[in-house]
This record gives structure tokens, sequence and C-alpha cells, in this order.
């Protein structure tokens, strides 16, 4: 499998991994400048020149997805008799300088609901480097010609036609963000409640809506069996402070850049975890 491929299987998959590249060669070294090698946890593809060069580039790759390193590393090795490290010698007699780029986990954004304030959402959305589930319980809201603009974007895309939403929710990774904006206050509810309770923890709960809707979900909720520090796991109204308007256009941005907000610190988590 070729660097490309490795990189695109680890996405798929999500599961971090670290891309290593020869950016410079001074002197005799096995591979010249652009060799490049995808190293995951648990496996790596292709190769920088073997040996101590690539053990001691395998080992830094993977200490990086241990402590979460966010950005890109160099690693310059000496490929001479006297230049000992912990996988040995390489006597080749030049020198080589690697860049390791870390290779992320995309989050992932679920959003329910495409109609007119979520198609906005999309479309914003698609521009990030995330995973990004549109589900809604109409077909036409996720007609590929209709999704044009959201499917060309950055974001990894999928679509899930279903009656029942709660079933695509049981589904999401560890950690993902949800968003409610369907066309059906029932349907909010029942996600809402399904949401709730899930075993794996998601990274955020978003409803659109109203005070005054908010206020009668609560109560709901409530006699349901939810208890207030659970419900307040639901964030509603959604959106950024200070970003008002009842436009699909504006409630989508101030959504989005709440939401950017949330990814962001996510990020920084697992970076200082």
């Amino acid at each position: 499998m070729d660097w490309l491929r490795a990189v695109q299987q680890l996405r798929d998959n999500r599961e971090p991994g670290v891309l290593v590249t020869v950016i410079e060669v001074r002197g005799h070294a096995p591979r010249e400048a652009g060799a490049k090698m995808v190293v995951s946890r648990e496996a790596s593809w292709g190769s920088v020149g073997g040996g101590n060069l690539e053990a001691t580039a395998v080992a830094r790759a993977r200490e990086m997805m241990s402590s979460g390193a966010a950005g890109p590393q160099t690693c310059e090795l000496q490929l001479n008799p006297h230049a000992h490290t912990e996988h040995g010698r390489q006597c080749c007699g030049g020198s080589v300088r690697m860049l390791l780029e870390p290779l992320a986990v995309r989050p992932v954004v679920a959003l329910f609901g495409i109609g007119h304030v979520g198609y906005e959402l999309a479309r914003i959305l698609s521009r990030l480097p995330v995973q990004l589930l549109l589900v809604d319980s109409r077909a036409e809201q996720l007609d590929r010609v209709r999704l044009a603009d959201v499917i060309d974007g950055t974001a990894d895309v999928s679509t899930r036609h279903t009656l029942l939403g709660e079933q695509v929710l049981e589904q999401l990774p560890r950690g993902a963000h949800v968003v409610i904006a369907t066309h059906d206050h029932a349907e909010d509810y029942a996600l809402c409640d399904a949401a709730l309770r899930l075993g794996q923890p998601l990274g955020s709960i978003g409803l659109i809506g109203s005070s005054v809707k908010w206020t009668r979900f609560q109560a709901q909720l409530a006699a349901a069996g939810h208890r207030p520090a659970a419900i307040g796991r639901i964030t509603c109204p959604i959106g950024q402070p200070g970003i008002t308007g009842k436009d699909p256009a504006v409630i989508a941005v101030a959504v989005a850049a709440a939401l950017v907000q949330k990814l962001t610190a996510g990020l920084e988590n697992r970076v200082t975890a």
C-alpha cells in the first residue's frame, strides 16, 4: 500500500498516524529527499531508509501519537559509526533530516435535520477538516444535487436517510458532536432523549429552538427520568452569543462559531491530556 492510501485508510478507520518525510539529505543516505512513510500505533507503510534511521522515525512518531502532539516536528540523524542511538548504528556516512506530521483523527459532527438552517450549517461545516454526517427523515433533503456545495468541501461528508435518527446516534463514536435541528419538535425531543441515554459520552449536544421550546423539553426530559445534570449537557438555544438574526444563514454562522469553539477545545484537551 502506498502512503496516500495508507493515510486514507487511517482516516476511514478513525486511527491517528504520522506522516514521515525525508526533507534533507547530506552525503550518503539510504533514501533520497521526498521519501515518505506513514506510521500508525501498530503498523507502518512505506520506507525512509530502514535500519536505525527508520526505527528512530517510527519510535518518534509513536511518541508523538502517545503525547497527542498537534504540530509537526523535525528529526535529524547522523549516519556514521560514531553516532549511536537506541536502535543501533548506520554507517552510510551522511545525515538525514525528517519531518514528522501528525495525522489527527477528524472530529465527527452529526447534523440531524438538513432543512433551511441545517443546509446552511452543513455548507459551513463542510469547509472544515471534520467527518460530517447529515441525517434526515426526508429523503429529498439529502438529494446529492441539492447538497453539491456540501459534498465538494474539505470535510468527509456522508448522508443517512432514516425515520429513526436514534439508531444513528447509537452508532456515533465517542466524543462526536451532535446538532439537532429537524423539522419536527417530536423528532427533536426523541433525539434529545436518546442522546442522553447513550452509553458513550458525546462531545456536545446542541438543540436549535427558542427558550420556550427548551423549557418545555426540560420538563419532558425530567419526567422521562433524566437528572438535571444530564439535561444540562444539552445546549439550547445554540449559537454564538452576540450573533443575532433569524435568517437561516445567520443562524448557521452563529451555530458554526459556537461549534468551532467546542472542536478547538476538544483538540486542546487531547494535546494536554
